[in-house]
């Protein structure tokens, strides 16, 4: 997927969030196929189709036109939405410090050791990588 554009200021809702989730598993979907890989209890039609305009116009989602019925896509990757998430959240809360994230999971008790081996597992591997 190339690169969007997408204002990196907008935050999406849950709800944005849950349809982002299923177009990005099926790439391509009809607000119908949405609809169907939602859990119960459903939303309505009307409810999920609002959802998918208002991501268009977030430039989250474009769509393909096939007679009255629209195809709807990913315009952000699930990747680069994460990465711009991950930032923000890390500079609004951790003063830009991945560190701050790492030590505020640790201190609340959330990071099992098996979490702990793993990343310094990951840190080792990336110094010898940049020896």
């Amino acid at each position: 997927m190339t690169k969007n554009h997408f204002d990196e200021t907008l935050i999406l809702t849950k709800a944005e969030e849950q349809i982002m989730q299923l177009l990005w598993e099926k790439e391509r979907a009809f607000v119908n196929d949405l609809l169907e890989m939602m859990p119960e209890p459903k939303p309505a039609y009307n409810t999920v189709s609002t959802i998918v305009r208002i991501l268009e116009q977030k430039s989250f989602v474009g769509h393909k036109k096939f007679g009255n019925a629209h195809q709807y896509f990913p315009l952000v990757s699930q990747s680069e939405y994460l990465s711009n998430s991950l930032t923000r959240l890390s500079s609004t809360y951790f003063q830009n410090s991945y560190a701050n994230i790492v030590n505020f999971f640790a201190e609340e008790g959330k990071l099992r050791q098996k979490d702990i081996e793993e990343i310094s597992e990951l840190l080792d591997t990336l110094k010898h990588k940049k020896k």
